[in-house]
C-alpha cells in the first residue's frame, strides 16, 4: 500500500563543492563585558536565511532587501512560486533594491554570505552541505509545495543556523517547514498578516503558535541581524551558565512551569530542556540562565512560549514508511483473528496535532476492507498539549501533506477547502482526541495496539521504567507496541517480544512480573531497581483497599450497563441477563433498546430520552420480566434507574442503566390474605387481561408499522447517500478544479507583478526618449509600413501641419510647408529597398531642411515602418553661399595658372584655402600649406597620395569623375581624415585642368565649415 510521494533523487555534491571554503568569523558582540564563550568551528560560520513568497511578495521582498545591509554574516534564499512557462525576471527587481550580490541559482551552487539565491522557473531546490540542488518538478502546473521542501533540508543541513521567513502568498506552503527548522532550534519570522497583499501563507504560519517574531517586511532585517550577531551558547557543555547555577536555575523554571501550566518537566532529557531554553535566550538576547529566569518571573507570556516550544516534535503523516508497512501486516493479522463481535481500540500517547492517529485510523480502514470484515474501532490520541489536541481535533491540514501522502490516499480521505486537506469524517469519527497526562493520569486498557513513538526520547531513563509497566498493563495479551526508530523497551524483555527490532514493532507477553501491575499509582512514583526483578512484591494499603473496593462492587452493587446516546452498550456490570436477550441469528449489534426483554423493550427508549433532555436520573417503578415461557412461570419486578453521567473526561455523555429487583406483591402478604385477595380480585384480573392482551396487539401493530416506516426511511437514506457521494465526488473534482485555479492564479499574479515592473522601467524609458526627442529639436515622424502616421514629435508640427488627432492617417493626406513633392515617394522607396535616404528640401519661407528617411527597426530586427527626420540647414545654405563667391575668385586663380605656373604657385600659397592638384588618376601633385593644416600637419607632403580618398570626395564623385575629365564642375561636403583621427567636414570645389582642349588634371579647393 503507497504511503509516501516518490521525490526527485538528490544526488550527494562532491567534496571539492563543500562551503568550508567559505567560513567567515562572526562578527564582534556589541557587549565587550561579555566573556567569549568557547565557540565551536560551526557556531564560527554565518546564517542560512529562507525565504518564501508567493502573490504579492514581490513588494514585500523589496521592502526587506531594501531594509538589508552588506557585511552582516547571512546568506539569503528566496523561494517563490513562479510560472514554470515564464522566464523570471525576480533576480533583476531584487538587484534594484539590495547591495548584495544576486544569483539565479544553479544546479550545485555553493551558498557564500552577503549573496542573494533566487530559484529559478519551474524548478525545487534543496540544500546539502551548503550546496544548493535543484529538482524538476514532476507537474508542470498546480499546487507545489517548493518553499516547504527547501525549508525542510534548510533545517536538516544548518540546524539552529537555519532562519525561515514567510512573507505575503496565498496557500499554506511554508508552515511545515517553519515547524521543520523551529524543531532543530532555527529561527522563525512571518510577515504581519495586515501588511501583506495576501495574508494565507502568513497566516497559516503564525496559527501553529511557532513563530518567534511576526513584523513587517521592512523591521525584520534589524531583527535578523540582531539575533545573528549574538553568538549560540552552550550551557549544556560548559556545565555552568555564566552566571549562576544551571541546576539550580533548572529547578526554577520547573517550578515556574508546574505553577503555570501544570506540568513538571523534571523527569525529561535534561539536554532536551538545556536546548530548548538556550534558543529562548538566543531569542530574547540573554547571555546568563539566571537573566532569563528573571525574564520568565517578570514576562509570564513567556512561560507558555517556553512550554509550547518544550513540546515541539516533527510528525507527519505515515512517518517511516516502512515501519508502517510493518505494522500493517501484524495489525492485519490481529485483526483476522478477532471473533466477530469484537472490538478494535488502540492509544496514541502524545499524538502532537493528530498525523499519527489519523495515519493509524487510515491503515486501520484499509485492512478491514483486505480481509473483507469490519469493528468497532474506538482510537484514543492524548496529549498534553491542549492547543495541539484542539488542531487535531478539527483535522485540517496544510498542503504540503501533499510530500507524504499518496494521492490515492489524499483523494480517498480527505477533502480538500481554502486552508488545505480535510480529514473525511469516517477516519475522524474513529479517533478520540483528549487531554491527557500519561505520567499523572490512568492509562487506556483492553489495547490492541499501543503506539508510542519519538515521545520516550524526551524522557530520562526513570520515567521510561516507570511507563513500560504501564504500557504492559494497558494491552491485551498479544497486543502490539510500537515505539519510534530512536526508542526500545530496555531491560523490560519479559514483558514484551520484539517482532521487528529496526522498526522497533513490540508484542505484550503474557508473563507477569510480580509486583510490577499492582505497584502501578498515578501520578507514577519511580521504580526501584528491585521492582523490576522477578520477585514477590508486598501489598500496600492502597491495593488492598482496592481489591476490597472490587469485591464489594461485585457482591452488592447492582446490574448495570452504561450506554451512549444511540443505545450502544459501553460496559456491562453484573448479572443482566434476565433484562436483556441477544436477538436470535447473526450477531449484528449490541444495541440494548434491540436486546431489552418484554416491557422494558417498551419503557427504555422512553426512559433514555428523558434522561438525556432533562440531563437528570430517571426512575421508572414497577417493571416486570417474565422468567419462563408460559404462563405459569413467575415474573420478576423490578426498577429501572437511568443515571446520565456528566464528569469531565472521555465519559461524559453516556448514560448509567442499573436494573433494581424489587419483591412481588405476592411475596409480600401473609398466606391468609393471599386467598382473600385471590377471591377478591379474580374478575378484575380477567378484565385487566382482556385490556392487556387489546393493548398488546395494539402495540404490536403499531411496532410493525414503525418498522416498516423505518424501513422505508433505511431505504430513502441508503438513495441519500448514493446522491450524497455522487455530489462528494463532484465537489471534489471541482475542488481540484479550483486548487489548480488557484496555483495558475498565484502565477499569475507572481508574472503580473514582475511585468508591471517591466511597465514601470519601458514608461521611465519612454519619457526619457521623449525629453531626448524634445532636446534635439529636431522634427521627428514616425510611419507605419502602410505610411500611415504613428507618432511625431512636437517640432515636426511647425513644419507639417500635425495635431495629435492625426494619429494613423496616411502622410500623403497632410499638408506641408515643403517646395518637396516626392516625400511620399521617398519614404515608399526606403521601406522598399531598405536604404536610408537623404534630400536637401526647401520651405515656402525660405528655410533649408535635410531630410533623412531611415526603415524602422524593432529589437528583433524587423521592420515596421520609416523614421522621418528633418534638420534645418538654413545657416549652411547661407554660408555655402559665401563659399560660392570665394570660388568664383578660384577662377582668377586658374586662369593664372595656365598662364604661369610659378605664379599661381605663387597665389596657392598665400590663400587661405587649401587648394591641391590631382593628375588624371586621382594621384596628388600638388598641395599649399593650408591644405596640410586642415588635415593637422603643415610640414606633410602629400604628394604622391590618393586625393579623392584623402579628401572624402571619392564617394560623392564616384558618379562624377568621368565629367570632371569631361571638363564640367563639381562642388558638395565630404569628410576628411584628420592626422589625429578624428572626421573634419570640409566644403570643396573641383575643376579641370586643360592643355588647349585636353583635360591633363584636376584642381580644387577645400575647406573646414569653421573657415
Amino acid at each position: 500500500m503507497p504511503r509516501k510521494k516518490t521525490t526527485p533523487q538528490k544526488i550527494e555534491p562532491e567534496i571539492s563543492k563543500t562551503a568550508s571554503g567559505n567560513k567567515q568569523s562572526p562578527l564582534p558582540v556589541d557587549d565587550a563585558s561579555i566573556p567569549d564563550p568557547v565557540i565551536s568551528p560551526e557556531e564560527n560560520d554565518f546564517f542560512v536565511v529562507g525565504i518564501g513568497a508567493s502573490a504579492g511578495g514581490l513588494a514585500a521582498l523589496e521592502q526587506f532587501f531594501l531594509n538589508l545591509s552588506t557585511g552582516n554574516n547571512v546568506a539569503v534564499v528566496v523561494v517563490s512560486h513562479l510560472d514554470p512557462s515564464h522566464v523570471s525576471i525576480l533576480p533583476a527587481l531584487i538587484q534594484k533594491s539590495t547591495k548584495l550580490k544576486v544569483f539565479q541559482i544553479e544546479d550545485g551552487m555553493a551558498l557564500q554570505a552577503d549573496c542573494v539565491y533566487v530559484i529559478p522557473a519551474n524548478k525545487e531546490v534543496v540544500v546539502m552541505n551548503r550546496i544548493l540542488l535543484l529538482n524538476t518538478p514532476t507537474s508542470e502546473h498546480g499546487p507545489r509545495m517548493s518553499i516547504d521542501t527547501f525549508f525542510d533540508s534548510l533545517a536538516q543541513d544548518q540546524k539552529e543556523k537555519a532562519i525561515g521567513i514567510i512573507l505575503s502568498g496565498m496557500g499554506t506552503d511554508g508552515t511545515l517547514g517553519l515547524k521543520a527548522i523551529k524543531a532543530e532550534l532555527g529561527l522563525t519570522m512571518a510577515q504581519d498578516p495586515t501588511t501583506a497583499q495576501s495574508n494565507s501563507m502568513p497566516q497559516s504560519a503564525i496559527n501553529t503558535n511557532l513563530i518567534d517574531f511576526v513584523l513587517p517586511p521592512e523591521q525584520m532585517p534589524a531583527t535578523l541581524i540582531l539575533y545573528t550577531k549574538k553568538p549560540y551558547r552552550k550551557i549544556l557543555n560548559s556545565g555552568k551558565a555564566i552566571s549562576g547555577d544551571v541546576p539550580v536555575a533548572l529547578q526554577k523554571i520547573y517550578r515556574l512551569l508546574r505553577s503555570h501550566v501544570g506540568h513538571d518537566f523534571s523527569n525529561y532529557k535534561e539536554n532536551t530542556i538545556c536546548r530548548r531554553i538556550e534558543r529562548r535566550m538566543h531569542v530574547h538576547h540573554l547571555d546568563t540562565i539566571d537573566q532569563y529566569v528573571s525574564f520568565l518571573q517578570q514576562k509570564p507570556p513567556e512561560i507558555r512560549l517556553l512550554f509550547t516550544e518544550l513540546l515541539i516534535g516533527v510528525t507527519h503523516f505515515f512517518r517511516d514508511p516502512e515501519a508502517f508497512q510493518i505494522l500493517e501486516q501484524n495489525l492485519r493479522s490481529c485483526l483476522q483473528a478477532k471473533t466477530d463481535d469484537a472490538s478494535v481500540r488502540i492509544w496514541v500517547p502524545g499524538c502532537s496535532t493528530g498525523e499519527e492517529a489519523y495515519s493509524i485510523a487510515i491503515m486501520v480502514r484499509e485492512c478491514m476492507e483486505q480481509i473483507s470484515r469490519h469493528f468497532p474501532v474506538q482510537i484514543f490520541a492524548t496529549d498534553i498539549d491542549e492547543d495541539a489536541i484542539n488542531q487535531a481535533r478539527t483535522g485540517v491540514y496544510p498542503q504540503g501533506i501533499e510530500n507524504d501522502v499518496a494521492p490515492a490516499i489524499l483523494k480517498r480521505f480527505f477533502t480538500r477547502d481554502d486552508n488545505g486537506y480535510r480529514i473525511k469524517k469516517d477516519i475522524r469519527e474513529m479517533v478520540v482526541f483528549a487531554t491527557q497526562n500519561v505520567i499523572k493520569d490512568p492509562p487506556f486498557t483492553k489495547l490492541d495496539l499501543l503506539s508510542c513513538r519519538n515521545m520516550l526520547i524526551y524522557f530520562n531513563s526513570d520515567l521510561q521504567k516507570k511507563l513500560m509497566p504501564v504500557f504492559h498493563y494497558s494491552l491485551k495479551p498479544e497486543g502490539l507496541l510500537f515505539l519510534g526508530s530512536s526508542e526500545s523497551i530496555g531491560g523490560f524483555t519479559e514483558l514484551f517480544s520484539a517482532i521487528d527490532r529496526k522498526w522497533k514493532l513490540h508484542q505484550r507477553k503474557d508473563a507477569i512480573m510480580p509486583g510490577i501491575h499492582s505497584s502501578l499509582e498515578f501520578p507514577l512514583q519511580t521504580l526501584s531497581p528491585d521492582a523490576v526483578a522477578p520477585q514477590q512484591a508486598q501489598p500496600n494499603p492502597q491495593s488492598l483497599a482496592r481489591i476490597i473496593e472490587k469485591i464489594l462492587l461485585d457482591e452488592y452493587a447492582l446490574p448495570s450497563l452504561v450506554i451512549n446516546e444511540k443505545g450502544m452498550i459501553v460496559y456491562v456490570h453484573g448479572d443482566t441477563a434476565r433484562y436483556l436477550s441477544l436477538p436470535s441469528g447473526e450477531a449484528k449489534t449490541n444495541n440494548v433498546f434491540e436486546m431489552a426483554r418484554d416491557r422494558l423493550k417498551l419503557e427504555l427508549p422512553a426512559a433514555v430520552h428523558k434522561a438525556l433532555n432533562q440531563k437528570s436520573k430517571t426512575i421508572v417503578s414497577g417493571l416486570s420480566i417474565n422468567n419462563g415461557v408460559d404462563s405459569q412461570t413467575s415474573s420478576s419486578a423490578f426498577n429501572l434507574i437511568i443515571q446520565p453521567l456528566t464528569m469531565p473526561g472521555s465519559i461524559n455523555g453516556l448514560l448509567l442503566i442499573s436494573f433494581q429487583q424489587i419483591a412481588s406483591p405476592d411475596a409480600l402478604q401473609g398466606p391468609r390474605s393471599k386467598a382473600r385477595s385471590r377471591k377478591k380480585s379474580i374478575k378484575s384480573i380477567d378484565l385487566l387481561e382482556q385490556d392487556l392482551q387489546y393493548t398488546r396487539e395494539t402495540l404490536q401493530s403499531t411496532i410493525e408499522e414503525m418498522e416498516t416506516a423505518n424501513e422505508e426511511l433505511k431505504s430513502s437514506n441508503e438513495e441519500m447517500q448514493s446522491t450524497n457521494e455522487e455530489l462528494q465526488s463532484t465537489n471534489e473534482e471541482l475542488e481540484t478544479a479550483k486548487e489548480e485555479q488557484n496555483s495558475l492564479n498565484e502565477e499569475l499574479v507572481t508574472v503580473n507583478t514582475e511585468l508591471q515592473s517591466k511597465i514601470e522601467e519601458l514608461s521611465k524609458a519612454a519619457n526619457d526618449m521623449k525629453n531626448l526627442l524634445d532636446g534635439t529639436e529636431i522634427p521627428t515622424v514616425f510611419l507605419d509600413t502602410h505610411l500611415n502616421i504613428n507618432r511625431f514629435t512636437t517640432h515636426a508640427t511647425r513644419i507639417i501641419n500635425l495635431i495629435p488627432t492625426d494619429a494613423g492617417r496616411p502622410l500623403s493626406d497632410i499638408a506641408n510647408k515643403f517646395l518637396y513633392e516626392n516625400m511620399v515617394q521617398d519614404a515608399k522607396q526606403v521601406l522598399d529597398n531598405l536604404i536610408p535616404r537623404k534630400v536637401e528640401i526647401e520651405t515656402r519661407d525660405g528655410q533649408w531642411y535635410i531630410m533623412k528617411i531611415i526603415p524602422y527597426r524593432t529589437l528583433e530586427n524587423v521592420i515596421e515602418g520609416v523614421v522621418m527626420t528633418f534638420s534645418q540647414i538654413t545657416e549652411q545654405k547661407k554660408l555655402n553661399e559665401k563659399l560660392q563667391r570665394h570660388i568664383q575668385q578660384h577662377e582668377v586663380v586658374e586662369n593664372a595658372l595656365k598662364i604661369s605656373d610659378d605664379r599661381y604657385k605663387l597665389i596657392a600659397t598665400l590663400s587661405n584655402e587649401g587648394i591641391f592638384q590631382l593628375d588624371p588618376a586621382g594621384t596628388i601633385v600638388f598641395t599649399n600649406k593650408r591644405f596640410a593644416e586642415i588635415f593637422g600637419d603643415p610640414l606633410k607632403s602629400f604628394v604622391g597620395l590618393n586625393g579623392l580618398e584623402l579628401t572624402g570626395i571619392e564617394s560623392t564623385l564616384q558618379e562624377k569623375i568621368l565629367q570632371l575629365q569631361d571638363g564640367q564642375h563639381f562642388e558638395g561636403e565630404s569628410e576628411g581624415i584628420h592626422d589625429s583621427g578624428h572626421t573634419i567636414k570640409l566644403f570643396f570645389r573641383t575643376g579641370p585642368i586643360y592643355d588647349k582642349t585636353k583635360v591633363v588634371g584636376i584642381i580644387g579647393t577645400i575647406q573646414t565649415f569653421t573657415d
